[in-house]
């Protein structure tokens, strides 16, 4: 082959070169050109637009329409900016180290490393009278092009949801702790059965012969109510007159210790008591000790959750709920929600057990009040 051929084979395989460098690079142009040609469709600015399709929620709903129906004419799909595959796990308004979380986000960690996922701890205190238009999200929520989804747990309100709902984050919620009247089929829930299980924990105990027997705890907060609950349909069903002892008390020990205390100064008759969580039965067990009273020699206890039951001496009857199986069906639903934003609102209820220790006795039916033994479940 000649010079000339040689050069003209040179150019040749230059030209090609260039013509695949040109296809390499063409998603970066197109990508730049459909950012700008986005903007010009929902009439804002590239600035603007760029906002909206890396997620970020602080533009006004009606612009992020615009622009989002913009790319969809436009044949982009923005779900493809945004790729991280981080969580958030969100405990509203309650102490960073609480036991029974903390085992929720054990569990959601847990579940996040086996499917390849991140999850970042984020502490948020708002106030639930607070309008949702004046609640100020963590930063880090915001950015959806970073964090995907929020795992909501601790108690919340219908204002936080309310603001999640508007900005389009997607989120699921530990629903036993909800606070105000929510519609929770708008969104995924997860809960666990307490109602069911505390009514187990006293059916346990009038099937032990107990008649006496007193819920205490501060039902002013969803999972005290929740437990309440349980416990009146299963002193109802046995033809029992459900009674509390309840203070205002926020902090759940003060509240058990609080309760038991005001039932024993009215010198009223009490063989066993509900408390509402395991944490409201250290302070039962307080109260009782501080009046020469021993469990369950003289008053049986049981308590609901299984956090700290088998530290207390003696060790306490109570409810189990599977805290770190609560989070991993929170990821789960999260992760599905991702998946499938469309898909209909999903609610899981995780079972309880009830776990029977040393913190109750049998008593002799009394003649005039016997009743037929009531089926416990264990």
């Amino acid at each position: 082959m000649g010079g000339a051929d040689s050069r003209l084979v040179f150019v040749v395989q230059n030209a090609i070169e260039a013509g695949l460098d040109v296809m390499k690079n063409e998603p970066l142009l197109k990508a730049k050109i459909g950012l700008r040609e986005i903007a010009q469709a929902a009439n804002v600015s590239i600035a603007t637009a760029s906002r909206v399709l890396k997620g970020n929620t602080k533009v006004a709903p009606e612009i992020r329409k615009a622009v989002l129906e913009a790319a969809k004419n436009l044949g982009i799909d923005p779900s493809q900016r945004n790729k991280s595959k981080t969580l958030a796990f969100v405990l509203s308004n309650r102490a960073m180290l609480h036991v029974f979380h903390s085992r929720i986000l054990s569990g959601a960690e847990t579940y996040c490393a086996a499917h390849g996922w991140d999850i970042v701890f984020l502490s948020f205190h708002y106030s639930p009278q607070a309008p949702w238009t004046e609640l100020h999200l963590p930063r880090v929520i915001q950015r959806q092009d970073l964090v995907r989804g929020v795992i909501l747990s601790g108690t919340n309100s219908t204002n936080l949801t309310r603001l999640l709902t508007e900005r389009g984050i997607q989120f699921v919620v530990f629903a036993n702790n909800l606070i105000g009247d929510q519609d929770i089929s708008k969104y995924d829930t997860v809960f666990a059965d307490d109602m069911q299980g505390s009514e187990d924990a006293t059916r346990n105990l009038i099937g032990l012969g107990h008649r006496n027997i007193w819920f205490v705890g501060n039902t002013g907060l969803p999972w005290f109510a929740r437990c309440f609950e349980g416990y009146r349909h299963a002193m109802e069903a046995s033809g029992l007159t459900p009674r509390e002892s309840s203070t205002e008390s926020e902090d759940e020990t003060e509240s058990g210790y609080l309760g038991t205390k005001s039932l024993l100064a009215r010198d009223e008759s009490v063989t066993a008591i509900v408390a509402g969580n395991d944490q409201c039965a250290h302070g039962v067990y307080k109260a009782l000790r501080d009046r020469g009273l021993k469990v369950p020699n003289d008053i049986s206890v049981v308590g609901c959750d299984d956090t700290v039951g088998s530290w207390l001496s003696p060790a306490l009857s109570t409810t189990r709920e599977f805290p770190e199986l609560i989070g991993k069906q929170m990821v789960e639903l999260a992760l599905n929600r991702i998946a499938d934003p469309g898909h209909p609102p999903q609610s899981v209820t995780v079972p309880t057990e009830f776990i029977k220790r040393d913190s109750c006795r049998p008593l002799a039916p009394s003649p005039e009040k016997d009743l037929e033994p009531v089926a416990t479940t264990a």
